[in-house]
């Protein structure tokens, strides 16, 4: 996609149209920035670079103090470049360097957003959630999908920092999809308590709307460190059922369990593990999502006509892309 640079109205590719041996102008965010030194000595400034068609990674080999002093990291430049191809990647080498701010560029530019409309996908949830039979865990759902300073976030808020759904709307994407393959095992095992899921499945992430801060970058909030999206979520759950005339103490425990238990194990962040069949599901359904998704990110992020994957930390393996075709 080519959109027109706010500055002198020229246009300027994103960086996933960026190919080897183009000039490349334009303003983009900086994600990452040091000053390491090269085999003989010399300084360099390596930066990584993003909008939200991904990241690129550019170095400056001459006037490097000078350029280095301009700007720091999370902050928005504008550079003239040389695409070059260095072990097999496509990186930029920069001749000019100029800081842009704030107010010059629109944020929605530089941080990846769902391909989905956020206001389409929140209708369908409360749409699906309206289907919960059980009065009590129903009003509990709605108080939060018709709080509009709670959707207001929640619309926007990534589901992750880096590992799934990592992009604006993420969090409402990935919960919409908790909840598809919610509905898609209705009926299939006996004994589960549908209703009781479907609200695990909806409300199971709600706290990431402030354990995230996703205005100018995805990172952790101060709360988001210390007490994390599990704890913060069965606070804000905790609060609503207290509003809630006559909610069944055992159900609010149930509830209250479904998002303690969500992430499976102890090192995995959870303060207990799944104890009943409904916290078990949630934490696979939950676990499969992420994983499908963050997969197929990491897919995305892959040099073009690639046959492989680099090599992804968390998963400890390369995944094979291959030439399969869809359907």
């Amino acid at each position: 996609m080519i959109t027109l640079d706010r500055e002198g109205g020229m246009e300027r590719t994103f960086i996933k149209e960026i190919r080897e041996n183009d000039l490349v102008e334009g303003v983009f965010w900086v994600k990452e920035k040091s000053m390491p030194v090269s085999r003989s000595g010399a300084p360099y400034l390596r930066v990584r670079l993003a909008d939200r068609t991904g990241e690129i990674e550019g170095r400056v080999w001459d006037g490097v103090e000078e350029f280095a002093d301009l700007f720091v990291r999370d902050d928005f430049i504008r550079i003239k470049a040389q695409a070059n191809s260095y072990q097999d990647r496509v990186q930029l080498n920069i001749k000019s360097i100029k800081k842009v701010g704030e107010a010059e560029v629109s944020l929605d530019e530089f941080l990846p957003s769902s391909s989905r409309d956020p206001e389409e996908m929140l209708a369908e949830l409360a749409e699906i959630s309206q289907g919960i039979e059980n009065d009590h865990l129903k009003k509990l759902v709605m108080a939060f999908l018709g709080n509009k300073e709670f959707t207001l976030l929640f619309k926007r808020a990534p589901g992750a920092k880096r590992l799934h759904h990592s992009f604006l709307g993420g969090l409402l994407e990935h919960t919409l999809s908790v909840v598809h393959l919610i509905q898609k095992i209705k009926g299939y095992y006996e004994g589960i308590n549908h209703d009781l899921l479907l609200a695990g499945g909806v409300l199971h992430d709600i706290g990431k709307v402030y354990e995230l801060s996703y205005e100018r970058s995805f990172d952790y909030t101060d709360v988001g460190r210390l007490v994390g999206h599990i704890v913060m979520g069965v606070e804000m759950v905790d609060k609503e059922i207290a509003q809630i005339e006559g909610f069944p103490p055992e159900l609010a425990m149930l509830m209250k369990h479904l998002l303690l238990s969500h992430h499976g194990q102890y090192e995995w962040g959870s303060p207990t593990r799944p104890m009943t069949l409904e916290a078990q599901i949630l934490h696979h359904l939950d676990d499969l999502d992420a994983k499908v998704k963050g997969i197929q990110e990491f897919i995305q992020k892959a040099e073009q006509g690639a046959t492989w994957t680099d090599y992804h930390r968390m998963f400890e393996r390369f995944f094979y892309i291959g030439e399969v075709e869809e359907g």
